[in-house]
């Protein structure tokens, strides 16, 4: 049964590279799971410093946009899973459903983050998920864009309901907010 870990806090505050330093004193094998569409160059620049952040460290990337538990039922020999990150990942499930003319509630929502938990779960290692804490700043001027922001809250609040640790990062600062046995930190 794997130990879930969820990294979360504010855009830039070094969630990433905790997260990554966090899976590399784990043995190897890593599995990297981006998460994030190339839409431009910046951020095909940005996906570029990430990929060669973890070169030559023992990881395996693979790009999914969606089917987070189904990488991880067919990545079971991995030590240690890094998904990066649960934010875009809820992102791409919203666009994929408006590709085909339908809405996601967060009925929905939940319950496919309680399958990828589930996948999880049932993964032998350590599973790490990085996700932006978006519900600190202004409420969004549409309804699409509160619509993102309630699903990704709730689907936070779900995985860390389910987390083993859960750290936010502050200005770079790691802040625990529930230790490793699921307790509130004190």
């Amino acid at each position: 049964m794997a130990e879930i870990v969820l990294v979360t806090g504010g855009c830039r505050s070094g969630k990433s590279g905790y997260a990554q330093r966090l899976a590399e004193v784990q043995p190897p094998a890593r599995l990297f799971i981006a998460t994030c569409p190339v839409t431009d160059d910046e951020l095909r620049e940005r996906i570029a410093a990430h990929q060669r952040a973890r070169q030559d460290r023992g990881w395996e990337t693979v790009e999914e946009q969606v089917d987070l538990g189904g990488v991880l039922q067919r990545h079971a020999g991995c030590n240690v899973v890094l998904v990066d990150c649960v934010t875009l990942w809820v992102n791409n499930v919203v666009y994929w459903a408006g590709q085909e003319r339908r809405a996601i509630g967060e009925a929905e929502m939940t319950a496919r983050c309680d399958q990828l938990l589930a996948a999880a779960r049932a993964h032998p290692g350590i599973v790490i998920f990085v996700t932006n804490e978006v519900g600190m700043g202004i409420v969004p001027d549409n309804a699409s864009a509160r619509r993102f922001r309630d699903l990704a809250g709730r689907v936070n609040q779900t995985i860390a309901a389910a987390a083993d640790q859960v750290t936010m990062l502050v200005s770079g600062i790691p802040w625990l907010l529930k230790d490793r046995q699921g307790e509130p930190a004190r």
